[in-house]
């Protein structure tokens, strides 16, 4: 069984399944520079878990004070089987219950289908990120 849990960055055993997850994902599959990957905003936004009842890592999302869903990233061996989905609803739901103005991310360009079977519509024009080509995308309701 997959669960999705609010991990507390201030727990350093939190802290290193999150940072565990996003180095595998960006900074050895992706190749995003590690100072890019962890930064200041860690501190201050809720961050999601995926696990199994075992414990092992399945993936990981982060929401901002902003409303911005991000740093979501599931293991290459766990991919396809809805972990991402199930992410994406726990994060959108975070967003609503924290009561967020707009939900909104910075989709990997790849990914833009994804995010838009959750509603999410895009807005502007492709930039890039840790040069990733991405698009804004904003939730809506």
């Amino acid at each position: 069984m997959i669960t999705i849990r609010i991990a507390n960055w201030a727990d350093p055993a939190d802290r290193e399944a999150l940072k565990a997850i996003r180095t595998e994902v960006f900074v050895r599959e992706q190749g995003v520079p590690e100072t890019e990957e962890m930064d200041a905003f860690d501190t201050e936004s809720t961050h999601l878990l995926a696990c199994t009842e075992t414990n092992e890592l399945l993936g990981c999302a982060r929401l901002m004070t902003t409303g911005q869903i991000g740093r979501m990233a599931v293991q290459r061996k766990q991919r396809g089987q809805g972990i991402g989905s199930m992410l994406l609803e726990a994060a959108i739901a975070e967003a609503r219950r924290q009561a967020r103005a707009q939900i909104f991310l910075h989709a990997q360009c790849h990914a833009e289908s994804f995010y838009a079977r959750f509603g999410f519509h895009r807005v502007g024009s492709i930039f890039s990120e840790a040069d990733i080509e991405h698009v804004k995308m904003v939730l809506h309701e």
